[in-house]
């Protein structure tokens, strides 16, 4: 499901710029407007919908999700902690999904990272995801396999 923006509701704040995986949110220069370049590109992470202040992105819904017809609006509410997710159909009807968020400040109610400093500036510009190579077992130049780490498979998944 793709995401698009009602221009009447954006400012051009940029949050869905700065928080989007595949770089395909951008502001228009002429109306500072945000708007996706690429929608066959989108990852449908939907980060740039819930990160919108102004509630002006939506998605664009599959038929196996909603049919055709139909619009899909996303409401954030943080002093809620919740995500609403409101189908509605062409007949009119209506159907509600609700979800916690489930984002945390950094170091909160994620023990490993609670003892973790934040990062500094240098580690958020860097190309490694974090605790990589640490955390990858690449550091010591050697690649590891899964029998090198103690792991051993049971019914399909590794232990």
């Amino acid at each position: 499901m793709p995401t698009f923006v009602y221009m009447t509701r954006c400012d051009g704040c940029g949050h869905c710029v700065d928080i989007c995986p595949s770089d395909i949110m951008h502001i228009d220069k002429t109306y500072r407007r945000a708007y996706n370049i690429e929608p066959n590109m989108c990852w449908e992470c939907y980060s740039c919908v819930k990160a919108c202040p102004h509630n002006a992105i939506d998605v664009r819904g599959y038929a196996d999700f909603a049919p055709l017809g139909h619009s899909v609006r996303v409401q954030r509410e943080e002093e809620k902690g919740t995500i609403a997710w409101k189908i509605k159909f062409r007949n009119g009807t209506e159907k509600s999904f609700l979800s916690p968020i489930t984002t945390k400040p950094w170091g909160k109610h994620i023990p490993k990272l609670k003892d973790e400093p934040a990062p500094s500036k240098e580690m958020r510009d860097s190309q490694l995801l974090y605790g990589e190579p640490r955390d990858c077992r690449l550091d010591d130049g050697d690649l590891h396999t899964l029998k090198s780490n103690g792991l051993v498979m049971k019914e399909g998944v590794y232990y």
